[in-house]
């Protein structure tokens, strides 16, 4: 079957695009308000970009032509933290997604603590063994939407915490004890199953 995005309700577009792009890896975005308020929220349109030097990259949707705190908070400071999301961290991710005041801090409804960055203002969260400092370096809003769009945020990190826990030599990341998270479509995640290498030739 062929779909045209301008011929389908938002939702369609949604589910297919949701379930199509599999699995996607979860930026746990980490921003502080104006006033000092700490924001931690989820992204599952998030990504790394390139290594040099190294960006990252998530996007925010903005629901009824209105920023989320983290888009606020990103284009006022131009500082954030992003936080890999564990199995053992899944749970506290998925409570961090609600909404809640903006004078709130989801550290304290997840039950997470917060630990200061060496370069940002925003916290870092201690529970995460893998956490980027990173700096706006561009901002793009989506054109032509019907419902408010989204913003991209391309960020570049100026940090790297990786706890050694789950480093290994050499600079490799042990997959073992790491256990990252990725969003499916709805309510469904995976974990890391059975794993196959393809030499390059």
């Amino acid at each position: 079957m062929e779909f045209d995005p301008e011929n389908l309700e938002q939702s369609a577009i949604y589910k297919l695009l949701t379930g199509a792009v599999i699995p996607r890896p979860i930026g746990w975005i980490s921003s502080v308000s104006e006033d000092g308020i700490n924001n931690l929220a989820p992204f599952s349109f998030f990504n790394a970009i390139g290594d040099d030097p190294p960006h990252v990259m998530f996007s925010t949707v903005r629901g009824n032509n209105t920023n989320k705190d983290t888009l606020n908070n990103v284009l006022s400071t131009k500082q954030f933290v992003v936080n890999m999301v564990t199995e053992e961290l899944v749970e506290q991710m998925n409570m961090t997604s609600q909404s809640i005041p903006s004078d709130e801090s989801e550290f304290e409804l997840a039950g997470l603590t917060p630990i200061a960055s060496v370069k940002v203002k925003p916290m870092r969260v201690k529970e995460s063994p893998i956490t980027f400092e990173c700096e706006l370096v561009h901002h793009y809003s989506l054109e032509n939407h019907k419902f408010g769009g989204a913003t991209m945020i391309v960020g570049k990190i100026i940090m790297m915490h990786i706890d050694e826990s789950v480093l290994l030599d050499n600079y490799k990341i042990n997959m073992n004890t790491y256990k990252p998270v990725a969003r499916l479509a709805g309510s469904n995640y995976s974990k890391i199953g059975e794993i196959f290498s393809i030499k390059r030739s």
